[in-house]
This record gives structure tokens, C-alpha cells and sequence, in this order.
């Protein structure tokens, strides 16, 4: 007998888009029967469009207490389960967000314009503290800020954040400049778990391994224990199927950009691409199990990337 497949929620960015233009939307999409309904379609002009992602579009996915929570570049945005706007919150300090995560009541928020991990508490609704990441010589540092107050840490992107994930043995984290996956601590000390490569997405532990979109090889990657490895090629399309092709590549996601990654069970992995295409692989068949695409738009990026958890 055949399991069912998820129904996932997915964010996206519209890199190069201009003003006055859609740039980002949600989605589920229903994978059993390959059926996508956007949600949102994010099309608003108040944000700045410099840049070739820069404000554009949504970002990280979270749930709690029957909500979800989405980030965008620089707001966190609460909606019911319809999609309505319950609530927003902002910060000095959160910029050019990426990827969030949840560990109780608590969520942790990549502020990737300021190399700097932010905690917002989901019950008092309020941003609580702030990590400041820097790096003395071969050595991780992390300087505890408090975001509510003035003097904290400079607007820098040395190491471009992009991810954060929180378990049980600790907060997670890494970028596209970071060459490791690193590991915070209860006592607030920062150590590399393990090296990546430059240029990863969305990199986090699974099964005593690493999983993460290499993006810079056009793979999806997970490598285990032993030097167990494994590599799933980003699926690519011909060039006169895909629409915008040719325009400026400064200005977009180029063809087989992987961003986007969740854990569905210890065996089935989604990931994103651009064209905002959503795969299933599987870890123990080695195969890729399904896939849906949203869009030929090439400037059209898949972002967050979650499993829906509600009916």
C-alpha cells in the first residue's frame, strides 16, 4: 500500500521583480493530488527593491497555537489558518531575514543584515534577545545583544545567515559564507559541528549526518555517518519552457537555485529549486518521489518550505 503524500506550505521571492509588481506568494500544495492553492499573493510596494532579492517576497514558515507565523524580510506576520492577518511585529534589528524556527515558545529568526540570530517570544509577543556572530580567527563568537535598545551590533553580512534550526541539544545555524554548520550552546559558546561548503541553504542535523541544499553544485545533499553521501540533482527544465529566461542573471535566481528544505520523516525530504519547483526525495530508495512546479517564471524562487501541519 501506497503512504500519503504531505501537503506542504511554501513561500517564494520574485527576485528582479519591480514595484507595483508581485514578489512572493504562499502556497500548499497537496502532493497526494498534486494540487497547489496560493494563499497569498505578496504584492506590496512598501518595502525597498534595490538589490536582487533585498526585501522582496516571504520568507520562513512557523506554527504556533493554531497560527502561522511567516517571516518576511524585515517583519514577522501572524495569520490564522485561512490566511488572514492577525498580527505583525518589527525590530531595528531584523533584517533581510531568511529562514525561522521554533523551540517551544520561543522563535529564533535569522537577521541576515546583521549576521545576527534574533529571539521573538511567541507568548508575550515581544523580541526578547539577540546573538551578534563574528568570528576571531579560527574562533566562533557570539555577543548577546538586546534588541529593545539601542547599540547593537552594526549592519554587516559577512556570513549571510540563511539558516537557523532548533532541537532538543541546541540552536542550529549557518550561511553561505560560514564553510560549517555551527552549534549554540546553553552557556551562549559557538561551535562547528561539522564543514560545508560556501554557498549552502538551509543546512541542519539529520539522522547523525548533515542535510543541505548545496546550491552552488545544483544538489541536494546529505551526509551521514562514516562519510556516508548522498546527492540528489536539482531537477532542471529546457530553456524554452522557462519564462524570463535570458533577462539580466544579476537580477535572479538562476535555473536549478536550491533553496527551501524540510524533513517530512526519516526517509522523505522536500526541497526547493528555481523555477519555484517543490521535490520529494527519498532518502533509502536514492529517488526523487514527486515533484510539482508553481512556475516557469525563472525570477520566481521557492523560499520556506514546511509541512502543513493542520487539516
Amino acid at each position: 500500500m501506497t503512504s500519503a503524500l504531505p501537503t506542504l506550505i511554501v513561500t517564494s521571492v520574485v527576485r528582479g521583480s519591480e514595484k507595483g509588481q508581485s514578489h512572493g506568494g504562499v502556497y500548499l500544495i497537496d502532493f497526494n493530488n498534486q494540487v497547489v492553492n496560493q494563499r497569498i499573493d505578496w504584492n506590496t510596494g512598501e518595502i525597498d527593491f534595490a538589490g536582487r532579492g533585498w526585501d522582496r517576497g516571504l520568507r520562513g514558515i512557523e506554527f504556533y497555537d493554531d497560527k502561522v507565523w511567516i517571516a518576511a524580510s524585515d517583519e514577522l506576520f501572524c495569520y490564522n489558518q485561512d490566511f488572514n492577518l492577525l498580527e505583525s511585529f518589527k525590530n531595528p534589528y531584523l533584517k533581510h531575514c531568511h529562514e525561522i524556527s521554533r523551540r517551544d515558545h520561543l522563535l529564533f529568526l535569522t537577521s541576515t543584515g546583521y549576521d545576527s540570530i534574533l529571539v521573538f517570544n511567541l507568548k508575550t509577543k515581544a523580541f526578547t534577545w539577540g546573538l551578534y556572530v563574528s568570528k576571531n580567527g579560527d574562533q566562533w563568537e557570539g555577543q548577546r545583544f538586546d534588541p529593545l535598545i539601542d547599540g547593537g551590533p552594526p549592519f554587516s553580512n559577512h556570513y549571510h545567515i540563511n539558516m537557523v534550526h532548533v532541537e532538543q541539544s541546541g540552536v542550529y545555524f549557518s550561511g553561505l559564507h560560514t564553510r560549517a554548520l555551527l552549534r549554540l550552546a546553553a552557556d551562549m559558546s559557538i561551535s562547528p559541528l561539522c564543514s560545508l561548503p560556501e554557498g549552502v541553504h538551509n543546512a541542519r542535523p539529520f539522522l547523525g549526518g548533515v542535510l543541505f541544499n548545496d546550491t552552488k553544485s545544483d544538489v541536494m545533499r546529505y551526509v551521514g555517518r562514516e562519510d556516508e553521501s548522498l546527492a540528489f540533482k536539482v531537477p532542471t527544465y529546457d530553456l524554452d519552457e522557462l519564462e524570463f529566461n535570458g533577462v539580466d542573471n544579476s537580477k535572479i535566481a538562476r535555473q536549478a537555485f536550491g533553496r527551501g528544505l524540510c524533513v517530512i520523516n526519516d526517509r522523505l525530504i522536500a526541497a526547493g529549486s528555481s523555477p519555484s519547483t517543490i521535490s520529494l526525495y527519498d532518502i533509502k530508495s536514492q529517488k526523487r518521489k514527486a515533484l510539482v512546479n508553481l512556475t516557469m517564471d525563472i525570477r520566481n524562487a521557492v523560499h520556506g518550505l514546511e509541512v502543513w501541519p493542520y487539516g
